[in-house]
């Protein structure tokens, strides 16, 4: 086997988990393969809002993100990833969603985390079109950013191809993955072979290719969700950041360690139609002036996946803009485009984690934080690995 098809580091991957663990080994000066078995990636890194929320994740899993926006921040300093420092704001509609901001900014300011809570008529104030009769109060994030993830993972990888050498196979599906010796080996779809001293297998929801056996025992769900997008609203409306509402206060990890979730949880109806599709409404303006609304949430096991099916349901999204009406008065509520996005979990909302052998390296549902914590969970990642 030639030079040229050995490395150091070699991704199975091509989204942004794999992404960003191709560039903390290029910038220890590493050589690295990434393989993509599409023309680009085109499941969750793709599908996603672009909100980039570490306040919404554990204790756990914030620390991550926030070093996963330190990374954005350095990165768009250098080349424009659509980055928008604007922040995120959480609106609560009622006494208990008062009462979980007010806790989690107790917590974040123990964790140094920077909130600012705001009262009804601030909120009102610097977002006028909120309906005044579900605005509360609210608890803004003002380090945390925005991105257009359509964008972002492409102009990610041309940076790491230009600027800092990573070599990237699309259209490469890799069929076999496994340790020989001292080294990594993999054989493509097409019969070509690499090798190299780690591997990086970060396969989203891909569960059949490779180790298939291994996932098939793990605890992971496969997720489908639904999402909006409405036409571009007027030059003169803008959203000032990323708006989350009281379904978002009732969902995220991050207020379930408030003192008062669980018992406000519990008072919940479990009939609802907000609890059979697992909605959670979200707003992000994106660079076209449009704005994007979500989501639902249907959950199968590894090997249930394809019962989730590939149907976009308009009774789903029928209730998400009734909801999403009832919060946000914008100009325009016409939809252009609809779509079906697919991410896995673990039943403890944590990360799939396996090596084998010391060298292969299995790092996947990560959930739908995966925007958000992947750039700061890979640098760890690399860090603890020996080339």
């Amino acid at each position: 086997m030639g030079a040229k098809n050995k490395f150091d580091l070699i991704v199975v991957g091509g989204g942004v988990m794999g992404t960003f663990h191709a560039y903390h080994a290029l910038k220890k000066g590493l050589k690295v393969a990434l393989f993509e078995k599409d023309k680009e990636p085109r499941s969750a890194t793709v599908r996603n809002f672009g909100m980039v929320v570490p306040s919404g994740m554990s204790s756990k899993w914030q620390k991550y993100g926030i070093k996963s926006l330190e990374i954005y921040k350095e990165l768009q300093s250098k080349v424009d990833l659509t980055i928008r420092e604007c922040g995120q704001v959480y609106i609560a509609s009622n006494e208990e969603e008062m009462t979980l901001i007010n806790e989690l900014h107790a917590i974040n300011q123990r964790n140094n985390y920077p909130s600012t809570l705001l009262n009804t008529e601030e909120v009102l104030s610097r977002y006028p079109r909120i309906n005044p009769g579900y605005a509360l109060g609210g608890l803004f994030f003002p380090e945390e950013v925005l991105v257009e993830p359509r964008e972002m993972i492409h102009r990610l990888q041309e940076y790491l191809v230009s600027e800092m050498g990573l070599e990237v196979h699309i259209h490469q599906l890799v069929k076999k993955c496994e340790v020989d010796g001292k080294s990594v080996k993999i054989v493509t779809a097409a019969g070509d072979k690499f090798t190299a001293t780690h591997a990086i297998v970060a396969n989203g929801s891909d569960f059949q290719t490779l180790f298939p056996e291994i996932f098939a025992k793990s605890d992971i769900d496969v997720v489908k969700l639904q999402m909006l997008q409405t036409a571009a609203q007027p030059e003169d409306f803008k959203l000032p950041s990323g708006v989350l509402s009281g379904f978002s206060i009732r969902r995220y990890e991050a207020f379930e360690e408030c003192p008062s979730f669980h018992a406000i949880k519990g008072k919940e109806d479990d009939e609802s139609l907000a609890k059979k599709w697992g909605v959670n409404i979200l707003f992000k303006q994106a660079l076209d002036g449009s704005i994007v609304i979500g989501d639902s949430h249907e959950y199968a096991s590894v090997k249930d996946a394809a019962d989730l099916g590939f149907d976009n349901h308009d009774n789903i999204n029928n209730y998400m803009l009734e909801e999403a009406k009832k919060i946000y008065d914008l100009p325009t509520y016409d939809i252009e485009k609809r779509w079906v996005g697919i991410y896995s979990q673990t039943k403890d909302h944590g990360l799939f984690e396996q090596t084998i052998d010391g060298r292969i390296h299995i790092v996947t549902a990560i959930g739908g934080k995966g925007m958000t914590v992947s750039a700061g969970y890979s640098e760890e990642k690399i860090a603890s690995l020996e080339f």
